[in-house]
């Protein structure tokens, strides 16, 4: 790629930072991120000059999820068109129903198009060299489904993670909650989708530290130049050696299934629901009228 539009890279020290760039949107997923995610990263791997891999974030937040406004549409429409992975971010692209009106949701479409999304997130977590995130804000949904790939995370006091979307229309596709909290934290949170304080993921080992939010991009980057130091050779063999650990622990079968059943969370009644309710009266209001009853995220009060 010549130019990146949805994010941007620089190199310093051995390290590479990638920003996600679309601070408006809180830096929501759209399948041009994806794409250009996915390159930065297999670039940044292939560089000898690289060691460590920062990914960070411009605006109040890391990643607020998915661009929903686009996906919601094209799964409440009947059109469709075969997958086209140059399609502009905001453009339909997702094969949730077929052209053919007598058709129903094509189950195996859908698990190949949302696996192109997992592939890109795990780039963080097979690439060879140490991946580090720098968390801003919001990270939800999809950002967590991408974030907790990397192999270290810091996040500013203020930060929030969750997974709302537990509550309808969603399952973790990289299903990483186990692997970062173990089985009963992860229960606890993904059972509820309740939104979780920065300080509190570090204190359950979902993320390695909180710190102050002003301090946030100066403590990652010194992490990565200090990981830098140490030869190349030393920090591939390092990260696979632990890494080693959760794939015997089945990463492979869990992410298969979190993908699958993500397609299938959108099209139960209550997943249709909500969808045909973000037609109705907007996406925002439909997500807002979810979480209204358990007053978090966008319901909290102020």
């Amino acid at each position: 790629m010549d130019r990146y539009t949805t994010l941007r890279t620089e190199t310093s020290a051995g390290v590479r930072s990638i920003w996600l760039a679309r601070p408006e949107e809180y830096n929501t997923i759209t399948p041009a991120l994806r794409d250009e995610l996915s390159h930065a990263i297999d670039a940044a791997d292939a560089d000898p000059q690289v060691r460590v891999i920062l990914l960070r974030a411009e605006g109040p937040a890391f990643c607020a999820g998915y661009g929903l406004d686009w996906a919601t549409e094209a799964q409440a429409s009947r059109e469709s068109r075969p997958a086209d992975r140059s399609t502009p971010a905001g453009q339909r692209e997702a094969p949730w129903r077929a052209s053919d009106g007598d058709r129903v949701w094509d189950s195996v479409s859908d698990y190949r198009f949302m696996k192109s999304f997992v592939d890109a997130y795990l780039k963080l977590w097979y690439a060879a060299k140490p991946t580090v995130a720098a968390v801003q804000g919001w990270c939800i949904g999809g950002g967590t489904d991408l974030v907790l790939c990397a192999d270290l995370i810091i996040a500013g006091e203020s930060a929030r993670f969750g997974y709302p979307p537990s509550r309808v229309w969603g399952t973790p596709t990289t299903a990483m909650w186990v692997y970062r909290l173990g089985l009963e934290r992860a229960k606890r949170y993904l059972l509820t989708g309740d939104e979780i304080p920065a300080a509190d993921a570090a204190g359950m080992g979902m993320i390695l530290e909180a710190v102050p939010d002003e301090d946030l991009q100066e403590r990652a980057e010194a992490l990565a130049a200090r990981i830098a130091l140490v030869p190349a050779s030393q920090l591939v063999m390092l990260k696979l050696l632990c890494n080693q650990t959760a794939e015997n622990m089945g990463m492979a079968s869990s992410r298969l299934l979190g993908t699958l059943f993500d397609g299938i969370a959108r099209h139960t009644q209550e997943g249709l629901d909500f969808v045909d309710r973000s037609m109705a009266i907007g996406f925002r209001e439909a997500v807002r009228e979810r979480d209204d009853p358990f007053g978090d995220y966008g319901s909290r009060p102020r």
